[in-house]
This record gives C-alpha cells, sequence and structure tokens, in this order.
C-alpha cells in the first residue's frame, strides 16, 4: 500500500437524475435511487514510485436512497494496461484503504464488489465526455449551454472545486445483476485532483 499518493486529471458523471442533480445538494435522488457512473483519467499522477500517468478507471455506484445515507453498491473498473505494480498500488487506493477522497467514499459502502481490470476507453473533447467498457456499458454527456454558449457550472462538495452542469446522451450498463439505461439525464465534468493519505 503506498504510503504517498496523488493524481489529476479530468473527471466526469453521469446518472439518472434529471438535471441538476439534487443529490450535490443533500436531497433525495429525482427517482428516488441512484445509480451513477464516475469516470476518471489520470494525465498526471503517481504511488509510492510508480508513475500512473494515463491511466483510466470508473465506478459503477447504486444507492438504494438518500446518497448521504449511504449502503452503495460499488464496482470499480481499472484499466488493463496498469501493470501488476500500477495495479496493486490503485487497488487499495480506490476501495479507500490508502486515504483520501476514496475512504470517504468507502464509509458509505454497503457491498464493494472486487476491482475488475478491463479496457476502458475514456474520451474528453469539446463539452463532449465518453466512457466506454467494452461488454459492460457506455455513457456520454454534453455541457448544457446558457444563453451566449457559456457553460452552467455549480460548486458541488469535495470532489472537485466546481462542475460543469451536462446532460447525458447515452447510459448502459450491465453488470452485477444491473441493468441501467438512461438518456437525457444528469451529467458533471471538470478538473479533478486527489491525493492521500
Amino acid at each position: 500500500m503506498p504510503d504517498v499518493w496523488s493524481m489529476e486529471g479530468e473527471y466526469f458523471e453521469a446518472c439518472n437524475c434529471e438535471v441538476a442533480c439534487p443529490c450535490v445538494f443533500g436531497s433525495d435522488p429525482t427517482p428516488g435511487t441512484c445509480t451513477v457512473i464516475l469516470a476518471f483519467h489520470i494525465e498526471r499522477g503517481s504511488a509510492g514510485s510508480h508513475s500512473l500517468e494515463g491511466l483510466n478507471f470508473a465506478f459503477a455506484i447504486y444507492s438504494p436512497g438518500s446518497m448521504g445515507e449511504g449502503n452503495w453498491e460499488t464496482a470499480i473498473y481499472l484499466d488493463e494496461r496498469a501493470t501488476d505494480a500500477q495495479r496493486a498500488t490503485l487497488e487499495p487506493i480506490l476501495s479507500g484503504k490508502a486515504g483520501g477522497m476514496f475512504a470517504v467514499w468507502a464509509s458509505a459502502y454497503g457491498t464493494l464488489h472486487a476491482v475488475r481490470s478491463v479496457p476502458i476507453d475514456f474520451q474528453a473533447e469539446g463539452k463532449r465526455r465518453s466512457l466506454e467498457i467494452v461488454g459492460v456499458g457506455e455513457t456520454s454527456i454534453r455541457a448544457l449551454d446558457r444563453r451566449g454558449g457559456q457553460d452552467t457550472k455549480i460548486i458541488p462538495g469535495s470532489l472537485t472545486p466546481e462542475v460543469t452542469v451536462a446532460k447525458s446522451e447515452k447510459l448502459t450498463w450491465s453488470d452485477y445483476g444491473w441493468n441501467w439505461k438512461a438518456s437525457g439525464k444528469n451529467g458533471f465534468y471538470a478538473p479533478f485532483s486527489a491525493r492521500g493519505p
């Protein structure tokens, strides 16, 4: 387990709530339960002596009610391009055992599935973000434009200082008995920074 780790890059999420997701304001999910995909691309990062640059990872989370009440069922997906050494350092970070932001998330887990090594395609271009994991699912979002073409931004919490509000073009996910399908629902994207312990 790494004593010191850090990562910076790009993140986005898509969920089944209406825009903008009420969960970030401490309210219940729009449909009562929450299904959300959070996707990350590491532009700069290291764990101990190992570089994490260029790797992707993702979370799929089902919350049976308010996100703040916990009991999340969580799956973690790690870029199959990670070497054995990178995987050995990233697994405890993403599962929350190495402190930092992901440890806060781990306190809300009811069920945590084993980290899966999968091919992850993460794309960020202009106002669009997309993720695909072959055989599991895919999602894409596009920023909402205010009049004049400006982005709509809100301050969501600890993950990043502010996020750009978006709407999903597609969200399909099939794993661990889940069969999620949504479009035209909430999305966010932003740069992210995380470190620990």
